[in-house]
């Protein structure tokens, strides 16, 4: 049977190619051999043809196990409450169930800061030492530009004794035990403060309420210091802080006259007054730090 066609020139016949003839061996010219060269050479392109089928083949079956291998990996990895095993083959950390919590602690909170004032308003507490160089320390006093030279001093428990017109009486009656003086002068001008020591707050605060203008601290005169206010109008003043009070008495050189117009006398005498506060809260602040350091 023959597969060929007379006419033309035959084509070639290829295994792998749709519709492809095969030449037989028996042509019509059958004097004609075999062509071995053309067989061998297609034999060859079967075998090479096999070989890549083979290795694509094995490729695309190892490209396949790899993806498996990762989604597996993957699959393992993104178990989010899962407790099996990872794909690594690790075991799993055991993890503590809940979550820890911060210790808690009491509150609390920083003492209040110590009042300087307590420590000056009742004698239970106010227990630093006091005198005329604790009060009125150093030979001279500036505040701000003015400069005052410190004259006598005196330290008296009779407090009726350093007093003058009404004065006697309230410091004796509302319990003062003690009264510390000192006079400063500058330019002519001399003043006398005078501290009047009570037992509580309250006895010195009393003190002031009933103190009026004819309650007068004795001026103190003497140690280079003229006599002032003898028979002449000075300026007084009257305050209170913690349990103590104080007291200014300004004055002019001779039997002169202290007027409005003497603002130098108006001026020192404040000056001393601002003075006489600042060293009774001082010695407050001085008590209390003293306690919070204990």
């Amino acid at each position: 049977m023959t597969h060929g066609q007379g006419g033309g020139s035959q084509s070639q016949w290829d295994p792998w190619k749709p519709n492809s003839q095969q030449q037989p061996w028996n042509s019509a010219d059958g004097d004609r051999t075999p062509d071995w060269a053309a067989l061998a050479e297609a034999s060859e392109t079967r075998a090479k043809r096999r070989r890549m089928l083979f290795i694509g083949g094995g490729a695309l079956a190892t490209v396949a196990v790899g993806a498996a291998v990762a989604v597996a990996v993957v699959s393992a990895n993104s178990g989010g409450g899962t407790s099996g095993p990872h794909a690594s083959g690790l075991p799993t950390a055991a993890l503590p169930s809940g979550s820890a919590s911060a210790p808690s602690f009491a509150p609390t909170s920083a003492p209040p800061p110590l009042d300087p004032k307590d420590f000056i308003s009742s004698a239970k507490k106010d227990t630093a030492p006091l005198g005329p160089d604790t009060l009125f320390p150093g030979t001279t006093l500036t505040m701000g530009a003015n400069v005052y030279r410190k004259g006598p001093t005196a330290d008296t428990k009779s407090c009726a004794d350093a007093a003058q017109g009404t004065l006697a009486k309230v410091l004796t009656d509302n319990g003062c035990t003690r009264l510390i003086r000192a006079t400063y002068t500058q330019s002519g001008v001399a003043v006398t403060v005078g501290v009047a020591v009570f037992g509580t707050e309250a006895q010195a605060t009393k003190a002031k309420g009933q103190a009026d203008k004819k309650s007068i601290v004795a001026p103190l005169a003497g140690g280079g210091v003229a006599a002032f206010c003898d028979g002449a109008v000075c300026r007084s003043t009257t305050n209170s802080y913690g349990r103590y009070a104080y007291f200014t008495l300004t004055g002019l050189p001779g039997a002169k006259n202290v007027t409005a117009k003497d603002t130098k006398a108006f001026r020192t005498g404040d000056d001393l007054a601002e003075f006489a506060f600042r060293q009774i809260r001082r010695r407050g602040e001085a008590q209390a730090s003293a306690a919070a350091n204990r």
